[in-house]
């Protein structure tokens, strides 16, 4: 099945109206706020529904869990009675680890501190970016203009596979497979041998693949093998089939104005970063955790390296 995926943008995954209240236990405990180590308890605001060993769950806890969980107007009715019952399960799971004393285990604490310091960083940082800034038409087609591998000359790759482990391509294989002339060549001399492998046979777009990894495959002739070796697995891949299937300006659109939001975010992010970095003090008092010295000024300057630059140095690297 065709799935439209754009590269380098972020794909748009189904909308998810319910999600689940009740999670892993620590997660709840860490969630739940164990701060004091024993200390008193703090007043909860709102208007009290439910009393569990006398701690109470209130309107204003059980309306933060249902808009959190995005859940529409039209379903709060019947979402309620669920956040409510989660959250007395939480509640209970709370208790029971302060008769514990769980709240002091420093494991525990670390991880409520770690906890707090990302909510109030992130809090921060979504102060000073502000509400997302929705990109101008003119923007969204200029990216798509600039990117033609994504949109107007994408393609489909049908692919058959051989998904084979790593400690199995050895050198007897590597030379078989220089000289095969097709995958059911390969797959049957594995079956002579003895070699595990799975068949596998699928369709992606080039804009799944990292850029200079698509390059390379549009470039190879139909038929023609090529192994991809990633994490413990090693891929024995054809193209059986190559066909277009661009993507016109109205369906990008939301993909595209996702993508730019995101990445204006980022950059705004950095630039903040960036910022407080300067005007701060920052004594490493431990060379392990100083950062790599800065490259000679004499040397040429090098672009960092993407994300995707990565992923796409790691596919060309294994490409056979």
């Amino acid at each position: 099945m065709d799935h439209t995926v754009i590269a380098g943008l972020p794909a748009s995954a189904p909308t998810r109206r319910a999600r689940r209240w009740a999670t892993g236990a620590a997660v709840l405990l860490i969630a739940a706020g164990l701060t004091a180590c024993g200390g008193k308890k703090e007043a909860k605001s709102g208007q009290a529904l439910v009393s569990v060993d006398g701690e109470e769950i209130t309107a204003l806890q059980v309306a933060d869990e249902m808009q959190r969980a995005n859940v529409p107007a039209a379903q709060q009715q019947a979402a309620q009675q669920q956040v409510i019952t989660s959250l007395v399960d939480r509640q209970l799971l709370i208790n029971q680890a302060l008769k514990d004393k769980l709240d002091r285990d420093p494991k525990v604490v670390q991880a409520v501190e770690r906890a707090k310091a990302l909510i109030i960083a992130q809090a921060y940082m979504q102060s000073r970016i502000g509400a997302p800034v929705k990109p101008t038409d003119a923007q969204i087609k200029a990216y798509f203009d600039q990117h033609p591998e994504f949109f107007s000359q994408r393609k489909l790759l049908e692919m058959r596979q051989l998904q084979i482990p790593n400690a199995s391509v050895d050198g007897a294989l590597k030379q078989f497979i220089d000289t095969a002339k097709s995958l059911d060549e390969v797959a049957a001399w594995m079956d002579g041998h003895k070699v595990q492998y799975n068949r596998t046979q699928l369709t992606r777009s080039s804009t799944d693949l990292p850029p200079a990894l698509s390059a390379k495959l549009l470039a190879l002739p139909k038929g023609q093998l090529f192994l991809l070796r990633e994490n413990l697995v090693s891929t024995l891949t054809v193209i059986t089939d190559m066909r277009d299937a661009p993507v016109d300006l109205a369906t990008a659109t939301p993909q595209i104005a996702q993508f730019l939001v995101a990445n204006h975010n980022k950059e705004a992010a950095q630039a903040e970063i960036t910022r407080l970095r300067s005007a701060a003090k920052i004594d490493y008092l431990n060379k392990a955790a100083a950062p790599a010295p800065a490259p000679a000024a004499s040397a040429p300057a090098a672009a960092a390296p993407s994300s995707s630059a990565d992923a796409a140095a790691r596919g060309v690297a294994g490409l056979k």
